[in-house]
């Protein structure tokens, strides 16, 4: 492993802070795969997160957690200090701000790229000033507009996620005509407010919110039709890891699977949605869903071959049959 850094207990840095060492280059939104499904790790510094809270709340477990993560393949690790979870209450941006500041900024200076979840563009601007290079916001229609003028400002990458109201009101919001039609038609009409600032749209990821404001029944029919979302021309960003959806799925003996039992049928909705061609993946479990971006970047490779081959059969038929017209008419 090419670890400029050590966790914890690991190898010959014991300490009980991570050891930082200089970087050859640092991770940029530019350089990320392009070959793959781009794979961002979630760090949670919350205690009260819906799948691992209080496990990385300090600022000495959450670089450790990241630097596990980052050096284990994360593409992007997505580093939060508020709980969106259902049910869940806004934290105070100073207190916000205390959780993740230190975080981004070691887990920068190890050459990581950081992803910021965050609703404030206060705090969004200072989580770039710590080198963060992606702001990941969960607002959805209520975003704000201090935060589109920061996107615009800065031009920087900006998920802009599909949800309605709040962590305590999306539950009751769950009502569609058609999901898929209606997530695209509303996440177009929020990125209009983006465009019309001046954002590029180069630097739009669009989230279609699985388990924002949606029942379980809607979640599955969204992740079946990504492509759908695809087709807005924008890169798309999806996050099912460890979700309730994907808990009741897993339902035994009349009890739902815990949110850490929830980890392989994660990764097999990652290969689901590299499959349709979807941008990047938001998941906790970084190895297992980096394995299944990579099948189903093989997979798609080998639908193009197929397809390459069966058009080139059909214009070498075509030639043929058009031979003897053109004979004739010498």
């Amino acid at each position: 492993m090419d670890s400029l850094a050590a966790a914890p207990g690991t190898g010959p840095a014991t300490s009980p802070l991570p050891v930082l060492r200089a970087r050859r280059s640092m991770a940029t939104f530019a350089t990320l795969p392009k070959d793959r499904m781009v794979v961002m790790g979630i760090l949670n510094c919350t205690p009260d997160s819906f799948s691992d809270g209080g496990e990385y709340d300090s600022t000495e477990t959450a670089i450790a957690h990241g630097l596990r993560m980052f050096y284990g393949g994360a593409d992007i690790i997505d580093v939060g200090g508020e709980s969106t979870r259902p049910g869940s209450s806004a934290v105070d941006e100073l207190e916000e701000q205390h959780r993740i500041l230190p975080v981004i900024t070691a887990l920068a200076k190890a050459g990581a790229l950081i992803s910021v979840d965050t609703r404030h563009a206060t705090t969004a601007a200072l989580a770039l000033d710590a080198g963060a290079g992606l702001i990941n916001d969960v607002s959805g229609a209520n975003v704000h507009d201090d935060m589109i003028a920061l996107i615009a400002e800065r031009q920087i990458p900006y998920v802009l996620m599909h949800s309605r109201g709040n962590s305590r009101s999306m539950d009751s919001l769950t009502q569609y005509t058609d999901v898929v039609e209606d997530v695209v038609r509303e996440l177009g009409e929020v990125r209009e407010r983006f465009y019309a600032a001046g954002v590029l749209a180069e630097n739009l990821i669009l989230d279609p919110g699985i388990g924002f404001s949606k029942n379980a029944e809607q979640n599955w029919e969204l992740l079946a039709n990504l492509h759908t979302v695809a087709g807005m021309g924008n890169k798309v960003l999806v996050g099912t890891s460890r979700k309730r959806f994907l808990g009741s799925l897993l339902t035994s003996a009349g009890k739902a699977a815990a949110p850490k039992e929830r980890d392989d049928a994660t990764s097999a909705t990652t290969a689901l949605a590299g499959a349709q061609g979807i941008w990047g993946v938001r998941v906790h479990d970084v190895g297992a869903s980096l394995d299944a971006a990579k099948v189903a970047a093989r997979l798609l490779v080998g639908n193009s071959k197929r397809n390459a081959r069966l058009t080139a059969a059909r214009e070498a038929e075509l030639a043929v049959q058009e031979a003897p017209a053109a004979q004739e008419v010498q």
